[in-house]
């Protein structure tokens, strides 16, 4: 199935963001020339609970720094407090120094192939 392919892709990526830093949905998209799958990379998220590999998916937030896909990990406050255990501040659900933090596959990774 197509949407496999792409939550494998997807999940390739995400598994490259280092501790520390964040990356949003749409950044990966576009680095996987899909430039208008942002809210496929969210559903690849929010399916990377159910995979038997660790999926950093609390690094994975909206373009604003926005916790948007807190409710899926389990509790009000997971997805708040992994980010935190990594030194990340976060104020109403959203980053402080978001964009210090940014990790972009676009220019850390070599071209998707």
């Amino acid at each position: 199935m197509a949407t496999d392919d792409f939550f494998k892709k997807v999940y390739s990526v995400v598994k490259q963001i280092p501790t520390g830093r964040v990356c949003s949905y749409g950044a990966i998209a576009r680095y996987l020339g899909s430039t208008r799958s942002a809210r496929m990379v969210g559903w690849a998220m929010n399916a990377s609970h159910n995979h038997t590999e660790f999926i950093p998916a609390h690094r994975v937030v909206n373009r604003n720094g926005v916790l948007t896909g807190k409710n899926f990990f389990g509790g009000q406050h997971v997805m708040q407090e992994l980010l935190e255990s990594e030194g990340f501040i976060v104020e109403d659900d959203q980053i402080i120094n978001f964009k210090e933090r940014f990790w972009d596959p676009n220019t850390e990774l070599p071209d998707f192939q």
